[in-house]
């Protein structure tokens, strides 16, 4: 069995999520907006923006190929009205904010590999859009999934994912109303032999206005915010709860911290309890594998755990720049295999395609549905459109495996 966590007594284990109003998912929600606005009109188009937010100010830049017309200020202002900046009071507003854009078209060099992927220059393989279309950039992307939560998702990221969204949720339906848009959370689970034991630490901090006292704060958030989230059975009477740990926490937002799409890669995927290969999902393209494969990746490991393979799967898939076909996909169960791994293996190449083009017709990806993924994890959920979600290989895989 490979070294690892689940070999141990007692380990523990800890991951954060942010509100959508932290300053990085404001630029991650950006970016999608202007996706989805885009893809709206034109299916085909060629994304790949970023935003970057500081006071008073907000930056769109990357490069763009295609043919409508999106009115980029006009997106980015009504997606930082939604989330809530709506008054200089709060660090931002989305009415006075200044909006620049620095849009250029894709680099031909980078089109002319994805237009006709090396397999289809050379004449080789099937000549429909799965062989034609090359990958969009070079790189490794991470898939990974584990049967501790119904959502096959790590409980230390699960948690934090539901208690920012529980603050998001008691700020807009005005529960509390002092609170404002930027917020963190972090959980830290003790496992036990691979398998959680109980919540040590929760952390939350929570921007608020300048009159609420920080003791009614950190009552408030304990009860209206955690108790509903984190499951009576996981708390101890040595849980620990820190509220605001700085005691305060009023400047918020881009005017607090500068934000940049695709700084919160962890938070968008499993926490630290799978690798990633490093690329940012927000603002691309289904072509760019960055995003498309990190979505195959997960898919390919949730039905296998779904199907009960494996408690706990990692999948690795590298690309070259311009190729259809993957240069390697590889399989980790970290000792939690109940067949032979060689079945998993074969079954991964047997019933999934991992050619762009083909993860782009699997998933669907040629549509708006990527704004919704920007906060709260692009993994896990059932409460948003994410094909990559769905458990729709189970039966094959288990009759394959003879499960």
């Amino acid at each position: 069995m490979p070294l690892t966590f689940m070999n141990s007594a007692s380990t523990m284990i800890t991951s954060e999520s942010v509100t959508e109003g932290h300053p990085d998912k404001l630029c991650d929600m950006i970016a999608d907006a202007i996706l989805d606005e885009i893809l709206t009109l034109d299916p085909h188009a060629r994304v790949a923006v970023e935003a970057m937010a500081t006071t008073g100010t907000v930056v769109v830049m990357g490069e763009l190929t295609t043919e409508c017309y999106v009115d980029i200020p006009q997106v980015v202002r009504k997606t930082i009205r939604d989330i809530g900046y709506t008054r200089a009071k709060y660090g931002f507003d989305c009415e006075t904010c200044g909006v620049v854009t620095s849009i250029k078209e894709q680099s031909p060099d980078i089109a002319l590999g994805v237009d006709k992927s090396r397999e289809s220059r050379e004449g080789s393989g099937e000549f429909d859009e799965k062989e034609t279309l090359g990958a969009g950039d070079q790189g490794m992307m991470v898939g990974f999934a584990c049967n501790e939560t119904p959502e096959f998702m790590p409980l230390p990221i699960s948690l934090a994912h539901k208690l920012t969204k529980q603050l998001t949720k008691v700020r807009k339906e005005k529960t509390l109303p002092y609170l404002r848009p930027d917020g963190k959370s972090q959980v830290t689970i003790e496992y036990e032999y691979g398998v959680p034991k109980q919540v040590k630490t929760v952390v939350i901090a929570a921007q608020h206005d300048r009159v609420t006292a920080s003791k009614v704060i950190e009552e408030d958030i304990i009860e209206k915010v955690i108790r509903p989230v984190v499951p009576s059975s996981l708390l101890g009477d040595d849980t620990r709860y820190l509220i605001n740990a700085t005691g305060r926490f009023i400047v918020g937002g881009p005017m607090g911290d500068t934000g940049l799409t695709g700084r919160k890669i962890l938070v968008d995927t499993y926490g630290s309890l799978a690798r990633h290969g490093g690329g940012s999902f927000s603002g691309k393209d289904p072509t760019k594998v960055d995003r498309s494969a990190a979505y195959m990746a997960r898919y390919v490991a949730k039905n296998l755990v779904a199907a009960g393979l494996a408690d706990r799967l990692e999948l690795q898939v590298a690309y070259s720049i311009g190729v259809a076909r993957p240069l390697s996909v590889c399989a980790e169960t970290f000792g939690t295999a109940h067949v032979d791994e060689g079945l998993i293996h074969d079954s991964i190449h047997k019933y999934f395609d991992f050619r762009p083009g083909a993860i782009i017709e699997t998933l669907q990806l040629r549509r708006p549905i990527y704004k919704a993924t920007a906060a709260y994890g692009h993994f896990g959920r059932d409460d948003i459109d994410a094909p990559w979600e769905r458990l729709d290989k189970v039966e094959i895989l288990k009759k394959e495996a003879g499960l």
